[in-house]
């Protein structure tokens, strides 16, 4: 055990930068140190703890710890975990090719993607899992039957499912499924393209490359290009310098790692003739766009070469390894931080100072720093990239969230696919009176209540009034003030028609036309698409908004 501490002790001590010879000697009599301490310790844990240890499980848990007192994004991947890594990297992975959810103690298939193994197979969603190669799913999870389900492409998997009461199995060859990172591109109103990014997984910048290239072809007239990165994740780095050089001239720098490790620093710069430096461009970003996202809107914002739409985007400013360990482990591992061309780095959780709770706290704004564009204008750092153009989020109502959260909208769904065998194009598809008055029909007969955030204030205020010995002077007016929530909350269906009618377009729109489907019938009411558009169509107002004048 002691030559292999010692081992790797100089392995790492081969990777540590050169500063001063007796710090970093200091620094290896520490390693080497704890290393001992802690080999001993889990021998020692292991040979006498009364009960048995699974040494695997109690070595997970011990490094997850110590992984935890770092950033979120530093995480160790045992062997079993392979394929998630697989399907995080490149968006791929072996499997049938369906969503799954859990409702109470039952498993459903929630969406079969359009062409892959479950969708050939004859799956609808709607359809209940009952046993996984012959293993009954009851008492089993969401996570457990997904598992099962997964597997090396090219074997098969069996499910038994039911539908509309009646029992039937089905065989099913796995693939390597690989999600698109483009689930959809296509015109706005204005002759302004539009290209829907999900994920920055291999080959996303060549599919937005080639979306933008085959949407000029069809339309030469296109006067306006809207990238779409809200709730983009991110993914690979290069992904995004390679994207952006869609329409920035070669050799412009893009992004700058720096790391402890000298190898993990480096200039990223466009590498290729772009398609068009010219078009007026608008990215939508928001909460969730985040790494790659962030490098590409941000990279454009720097450069003047885009106007950014939506809400403020997630501020991770962090880079990301992943590393080979022995016995087929892996280790994603934070290795540098990103600067994008303003010199800026965005990360807004600072990971090394934490709170005595425990908790990394926000860079504060007294740390931020200004930055300035290539025309001039004031950027910041810490925070995540600020959208050119504000639009306040809109959030869900807590009667929406419940109908969802309860499957009250997925279920009178499997209802409405079996009434009609069609419906109109995702373009035209609308919910009609008719329809909506049959889904309220369909809610009569639900026991159905939920909690609003005036509930827990009335509770709060119930409770503080009894405290404070006010119950009887204030009892009458809490009690009113309750009946009339319980009023409005009676007829919510009627007062978040709207609302509650967009989620029945989204939830019947991919039955029918699946992922794109869905996408593209919800455009047309998208407050940022809608606004994005607005500014491309307003050449003065995008230029303004470019050489930093009033918007």
């Amino acid at each position: 055990m002691k030559k292999m501490v010692v081992a790797l002790v100089v392995m790492m001590m081969a990777w540590m930068p050169m500063r001063s010879q007796n710090t970093e000697g200091d620094r290896a009599f520490e390693l080497s140190k704890n290393l001992e301490i802690f080999s001993r310790l889990y021998q020692t844990l292991y040979v006498n703890y009364v009960d048995d240890i699974d040494p695997g499980a109690t070595m997970k848990k011990a490094i997850d710890a110590m992984l935890s007192s770092l950033d979120p994004y530093t995480v160790y991947y045992p062997e079993s975990d392979m394929e998630d890594v697989k399907l995080q990297l490149m968006g791929q992975y072996g499997g049938i090719g369906a969503l799954i959810h859990q409702e109470g103690k039952n498993i459903y298939i929630s969406e079969p993607y359009k062409d892959l193994p479950a969708d050939k197979a004859g799956l609808k969603a709607g359809d209940r899992i009952l046993a996984v190669n012959g293993e009954s799913t009851e008492g089993k999870n969401n996570g457990d039957v997904s598992s099962a389900m997964r597997g090396q492409a090219g074997t098969t998997v069996t499910l038994k499912l039911e539908r509309d009461g009646k029992t039937f199995e089905k065989s099913i060859t796995r693939a390597e499924i690989k999600l698109p990172n483009v689930p959809y591109s296509g015109m706005l109103e204005g002759n302004i393209g539009y290209v829907k990014l999900d994920e920055f997984t291999a080959d996303a910048a060549k599919n937005v490359r080639d979306a933008f290239i085959k949407l000029k072809n069809e339309h030469p007239d296109m006067a306006g290009f809207v990238l779409d990165l809200r709730n983009n994740g991110g993914g690979l780095m290069n992904e995004a310098v390679d994207l952006v050089n869609i329409f920035v001239k070669k050799g412009q720098l893009i992004v700058e790692t720096k790391g402890k490790v000298a190898a993990k620093s480096m200039k990223s710069y466009t590498r290729m003739a772009p398609i068009d430096t010219e078009i007026p461009v608008a990215v939508l970003i928001n909460g969730y766009s985040a790494s790659a996202s962030e490098i590409t809107a941000g990279s454009l914002q720097d450069l003047d070469r885009a106007v950014i739409v939506g809400t403020r985007s997630f501020g991770k400013g962090l880079v990301q390894n992943v590393l080979p360990l022995d016995y087929n482990t892996q280790m994603k591992i934070t290795v540098s931080k990103y600067y994008i061309p303003s010199g800026r780095c965005i990360q807004a959780i600072d990971y090394s100072h934490k709170d005595e709770n425990g908790k990394a706290v926000k860079v504060p704004d007294s740390l931020k720093t200004a930055f300035k564009t290539a025309n001039g204008r004031t950027v910041y750092d810490g925070f995540g990239i600020e959208p050119d153009v504000e639009i306040e989020p809109e959030y869900m109502t807590a009667l929406s969230s419940a109908l969802i959260s309860k499957y009250h909208i997925f279920n009178y769904v499997n209802q409405f696919v079996k009434k009609h065998a069609t419906i109109d194009d995702p373009e035209h598809f609308k919910i009609s009176d008719d329809i909506y008055n049959d889904f309220m029909d369909y809610m009569k007969d639900k026991n159905f209540d939920y909690t609003t955030a005036t509930d827990v204030v009335i509770k709060d205020l119930r409770e503080a009034a009894k405290e404070d010995k006010y119950t009887e002077a204030l009892q009458s007016t809490i009690d009113q003030l309750e009946a009339k929530i319980k009023a409005e909350k009676a007829d919510g269906l009627n007062n978040n028609k709207e609302e509650i009618s967009e989620l029945l377009k989204s939830e019947i729109l991919v039955r029918y036309y699946y992922a794109a489907g869905r996408l593209q019938g919800s455009l047309q009411d998208d407050p940022e698409v809608k606004e994005a558009v607005k500014v491309l169509k307003d050449r003065d107002r995008y230029n303004k908004i470019l050489s930093g004048k009033k918007k």
